[in-house]
């Protein structure tokens, strides 16, 4: 009941919204991990490799040389954060999805966090383990004002996977 909970409130809802629908007893927060990290980190490393190889394999030249810059500036602990953006480009069916899914499969297998947002639902269905950005960010879609804002509370298990 409280996984429960805790899915219904991130939608501004929570069990006692449901006539008859018992609610948790006890809160249940301290006691699990972040939820959120967890899911970002439930793969198989060694299988993400390999997808990553077996892609990479298959790129043309300007999909390996966008994959390879993107590559670099992540590995790259150097790096400086003003060069760690990019925009990928091109018309539809020129391979921008196989590149994206090929880096996420790439960054996944050294063991770290990716998280795919795209702007639709369509889009974000194409991405591995894809949100929207709304979604994902609890960006408001109705009723924006110049104030609005994220409604992601600070310390929640969801800022702490972004941070």
């Amino acid at each position: 009941l409280y996984l429960l909970e805790v899915i219904l409130e991130e939608s501004g809802r929570n069990l006692s919204s449901f006539p008859n629908m018992p609610c948790p007893v006890r809160n249940w927060a301290g006691i699990g991990e972040n939820r959120f990290i967890a899911e970002q980190l439930n793969y198989d490393r060694d299988m993400e490799r390999v997808w990553a190889e077996e892609r990479v394999a298959q790129m043309n030249e300007e999909q390996r040389t966008a994959f390879d810059a993107i590559m670099g500036c992540v590995l790259d602990e150097n790096a400086n954060l003003n060069n760690r953006v990019f925009f990928l480009d091109g018309p539809g069916g020129t391979g921008k999805t196989f590149v994206y899914n090929t880096l996420c499969h790439a960054v996944r297998g050294y063991g770290w966090i990716v998280i795919c947002v795209a702007s639709t639902g369509i889009a974000a269905l194409i991405l591995p383990g894809g949100r929207t950005g709304h979604s994902m960010f609890k960006i408001p879609v109705e009723g924006l004002t110049a104030q609005s804002t994220c409604a992601i509370p600070k310390g929640s298990d969801r800022a702490n996977l972004i941070r």
